[in-house]
């Protein structure tokens, strides 16, 4: 098959490299030059590309491979913009595309410009090889998904849902393979969890910093701070946990098996979890596939040394398991707080889940099982965000399934130093992705 020749490596690696070099940090985005960079390579194939602009620069690209019309769309979706990062932190820089060590280094090289070359890839194969096509297929890439999507996703949902309307998407979020006790796993994202974002404000009597008391809004603040740290919020089983969970277990030994299940039982839950055989990194997941949780990430307060402040205020970046509101949060904090600060949400969203007994889901199976025969592929709640909460609205199933195995740490990158892809990974995920994509638009079942 030609998806594993040599030149289609060069073109695949050139293709994120100019990505990552094209610095789309959000704020600003300036996305519509990452979008005109991909509409060009489409043009150059035969493929005619459409850029929308939310707002001046804000652009989101959409392209179609035309099938015979027997199904509906699949729809690739992918969002262009990036996190800020800090060059001084870096070991190559960030907006370089360097190749380095088997590797190709750079924001955006693991979210999400490395999934938006495997789609890209996929079409453009598929249009050079004249396939067949049962389905439509439709590329998509948004603006702005990393501060919400209001003027990406969002935006193409409201003003031209015609445009990307589909049966099935494929998203960021999933596709990740890890290894528990020498078994290996892939993930498919197909729900994710909702925001609940506040404001948490404490008030006190004011007065001079040299005359210290009780009534100080710092230290009433730093407290309800400290009970959120310390707090353990109820559990909440959907059914997508505890199908990966109990996935899992299904190819354990006994003892870890029960174990595993026993992460389901409120009563057990807390014990289990700091005694299963797993690494931080994988205990902290299922801690946050299980719990609404609330996480402090801003302080603001006085503005002198001198001065004891009345007011102090934090923000606090809170996740919800799907079916969850912010009122069912501030119901989990009353008792926690008290009566000591106030709470003031912020515009928040839902989470969601899309039902895994899907032909989509049957065909990502079916291919993983060709690459991978002795790993086992479940549906996974991410426990971040992503665009799918905007493209759901329009009924379209989407899971999230970028393809490649990497320890925890090399996931830890996203969003933090030294993001980066190993050429290998990404050509495994351009070749699995292929071969679903194509499979799955061939024969429209």
């Amino acid at each position: 098959m030609t998806i594993n020749s040599n030149s289609l490596q060069t073109e695949t690696t050139q293709y994120l490299q100019d990505l990552i070099r094209i610095d789309t940090t959000n704020p600003p985005g300036n996305e519509t030059r990452a979008a005109e960079y991909l509409a060009a390579i489409f043009k150059r194939e035969g493929i005619e590309p459409t850029i929308l602009e939310s707002a001046p620069g804000r652009g989101n690209l959409v392209a179609r491979l035309k099938g015979d019309g027997r199904a509906a769309p699949l729809l690739l979706m992918v969002h262009l913009d990036v996190v800020t990062a800090e060059p001084e932190h870096w070991s190559h820089p960030p907006f370089g595309g360097e190749i380095a060590d088997g590797y190709i280094w750079g924001r955006g090289a693991l979210d999400t410009k490395e999934l938006a070359v495997m789609e890209l890839i996929a079409m453009l194969q598929l249009k050079r090889e004249g396939k067949p096509l049962a389905r439509d297929i439709i590329f998509m890439a948004n603006a702005d998904e990393e501060t919400g999507g209001k003027l990406g996703a969002g935006w193409m949902v409201k003003e031209h849902p015609d445009l990307i309307r589909a049966e099935y998407a494929i998203n960021e979020g999933g596709g990740f393979g890890f290894d528990v006790l020498g078994h290996r796993f892939y993930t498919v994202q197909t729900g994710e969890k909702g925001t609940a974002r506040f404001t948490i404000r404490a008030r006190g009597k004011p007065g001079h910093g040299s005359q210290p008391h009780r009534d100080n809004a710092v230290l009433k603040l730093a407290d309800a701070i400290k009970k959120i740290g310390a707090a353990e919020l109820p559990l909440h089983v959907t059914p997508t946990v505890k199908f990966f969970i109990e996935g899992i277990a299904a190819k354990l030994g006994k003892p870890v098996a029960l174990a595993l299940n026993a992460l389901l039982d409120p009563k057990k839950h807390r014990a289990t979890l700091e005694h299963l055989p797993l690494d931080e990194g994988m205990r902290a997941m299922l801690y946050a596939m299980l719990h609404n949780t609330v996480t402090p990430t801003m302080l603001k307060a006085g503005t002198k040394i001198n001065v004891i402040p009345s007011l102090a205020e934090g923000q606090c970046d809170a996740r919800l398991i799907p079916g969850q509101t912010s009122d069912h949060l501030r119901r989990e904090l009353d008792p926690i707080l008290g009566n000591a600060v106030e709470i003031e949400f912020m515009d928040g969203t839902t989470g969601r889940e899309s039902n895994h007994k899907t032909t989509l889901f049957e065909t990502i199976t079916r291919v993983m099982a060709r690459y991978e025969p002795k790993a086992t592929v479940l549906p996974y709640l991410v426990v971040g965000a992503t665009d799918a909460k905007h493209i759901g609205k329009l009924g379209t199933h989407v899971y999230g399934f970028s393809p490649m195995f990497m320890p925890t740490s090399e996931l830890g990158r996203v969003h933090a130093h030294d993001e980066r892809i190993s050429i290998e990974n990404l050509m495994f995920g351009t070749r699995v992705l292929y071969d679903v994509i194509s499979e799955f638009c061939a024969n429209g079942k």
